[in-house]
């Protein structure tokens, strides 16, 4: 027994020892990134590449052997919590973020540990959503994380050894980050949580040398900035306004695009009628100065919690004959978007799961409401629910059939609002909201052709999902359900073609990677990671 342990361990030294001469051949530059659909085995960024797109050029895996996957092997972390991560891979280690501030590198291959990072947190931290986090960026040598106790920080990728930890705001006043950060050029940028507690949005960017913080973009202008005057009285002082899910970058253009969250209270207005800019918006920034570019708000004053904290997609297409620079983006108020990236402009936008609270939108892409949809203290029903018609669950595009691909969701909710008195640290609500009594919720993987704003078709869930998706060049798309199944689909027709069952509900999204000439599909659930491959 002693012998065979020993021999076990020094072939973990030495898979461990090739892995680091990997990580030392070929650091992460800025190029590799902005090129980072021309090495489909590596994941390097949060969406994949730039654009946001998850797309998979790998295509080992097809519609035509998918039901012949399996596992390959199962990384089991003691971190409890939802897994709401996408890993990143490089060079066949694999660098993922789980609960309570903790990450891994492991190898991509074997599933083997290589490192653990555990943070020591303060004991009262004031989360809204779990002490989630959903992953990292990379630069270098280095890989970069953010914390539940408002920190951002570098790791050594090769050791997991602490290179710089900035504090970038106190998480006794509600602020904390759960974000993937997003590399672009030398700076490192996050987006804050804690919305519901009052806080002041922001987005930030730190050099990924040192630490430093470049620059801050407040979310809720302040006196004299344009937009200040879209809230009542002092109200942008605790008006939330969060940038919790990792934006996207056009290189081209130079221009960075971050979602925003609700305007707090969620769901009571009674002290900050108005716009409440930039709450529930796309914010075109430069990202070489954090200076805003643009701006499209989908959801005015909000009341219903409708973050718009939903993933951004870039494609370029033909719409009526012109080519355009597009966004991309299925709100959770219910609406699918296109806008024009180059200057914000609404393109198009239609229903993509039921809504009962706007007539439509007009031809800025401005809600038209309907009247009786705001809360009350007896409670108004409204849809979609606060939950949303999607959320933080990733979208995809594929490319080989032109189609976005969206967890969908289909649940109303009775919203009800009292009036609230703000207190520093202590959850910011002023409202209350119940699922409709008797009403089944609905979940649903939605294919959306951009060109139209059209469900091309739906396959329908056993139940709500929270899991994010994958789109390949074998013609698939990757899902996950509540139930624990990772699910392979035909990306054409919706035809679900495999499914393995994790035992956990699925919170995060599928990535593929490749590995000495061998494509896996990998996916977080539970505690645990899974890799998937053909035999």
């Amino acid at each position: 027994m002693r012998k065979r342990s020993s021999r076990q361990f020094l072939e973990n030294i030495a898979v461990v020892a090739l892995l680091f001469a990997n990580i030392s051949a070929a650091q992460v530059t800025t190029a590799r990134i902005e090129d980072a659909s021309r090495e489909p085995g590596n994941w390097l960024t949060y969406s994949g590449t730039y654009d946001g797109h998850r797309y998979s050029g790998l295509k080992q895996i097809t519609t035509k052997d998918v039901s012949q996957l399996a596992a390959q092997w199962v990384f089991q972390t003691p971190v409890t919590g939802k897994f709401e991560a996408t890993p990143l891979i490089d060079d066949g280690v694999m660098y993922f973020t789980v609960a309570n501030s903790n990450a891994y590198a492991i190898d991509a291959q074997r599933g083997k540990t290589i490192w653990h990072y555990e943070r020591a947190l303060p004991e009262k931290l004031r989360l809204c959503c779990g002490a989630v986090n959903r992953g990292f960026a990379m630069l270098g040598d280095r890989v970069f994380m953010t914390t539940l106790d408002a920190h951002v920080i570098a790791l050594d990728s090769k050791t997991g050894s602490v290179i710089w930890d900035t504090k970038a705001a106190d998480y006794e006043k509600g602020y904390t980050f759960t974000v993937a950060p997003l590399v672009v050029k030398d700076k490192v940028i996050v987006g804050v949580s804690g919305g519901e507690y009052g806080i002041q949005g922001f987005i930030d960017a730190y050099d990924t040398k040192t630490g430093a913080l470049a620059w801050r973009f407040h979310t809720i202008p302040g006196p004299g900035e344009p937009g200040h005057g879209s809230w009542e009285g002092d109200s942008w002082t605790r008006g939330g306004a969060p940038a919790w899910v990792t934006g996207t970058y056009d290189p081209e253009l130079n221009l960075l695009y971050w979602p925003t969250g609700n305007p707090a209270p969620s769901n009571n207005g009674s002290q900050r009628h108005g716009d409440n800019l930039y709450s529930n918006s796309i914010l075109a920034l430069d990202p070489d100065n954090g200076k805003l570019k643009w701006y499209f708000q989908f959801t005015p004053f909000d009341l219903h919690d409708w973050d718009a904290t939903e993933s951004p997609i870039l494609i370029d297409s033909t719409i009526d004959g012109q080519k355009r620079k597009l966004l991309l983006q299925a709100n959770r108020n219910g609406f699918f978007y296109v806008l024009d990236r180059t200057n914000g402009k609404f393109v198009l936008g239609k229903p993509y799961a039921k809504q009962t609270w706007a007539k439509g939108l007009d031809a800025n892409g401005r809600p038209v409401l309907l009247p009786g949809v705001d809360p009350t203290l007896e409670g108004v029903p409204v849809c979609p629910g606060a939950y949303g018609a999607t959320n933080f669950m990733a979208p995809s595009y594929s490319p080989l059939t032109g189609l976005f691909y969206v967890t969908s969701r289909e649940q109303c909710d009775v919203f009800s609002a009292d009036s609230q008195n703000y207190r520093l640290g202590r959850a910011y609500i002023g409202s209350n909201y119940v699922p409709v009594m008797n009403a089944k919720d609905r979940g649903f993987l939605t294919a959306i052709d951009p060109k139209t704003g059209d469900a091309r078709w739906r396959f329908e869930y056993f139940g709500a999902s929270w899991a994010g998706t994958l789109s390949t060049a074998g013609g698939l798309v990757f899902s996950g359900d509540i139930g624990g199944n990772l699910i392979a689909f035909d990306a054409q027709s919706g035809k679900a073609l495999w499914h393995f069952p994790t035992g956990a509900a699925v919170y995060a999204a599928p990535v593929s990677y490749e590995v000495a000439g061998k494509q896996y599909v990998a996916i977080g659930a539970g505690n645990a990671v899974f890799s998937f491959a053909l035999p």
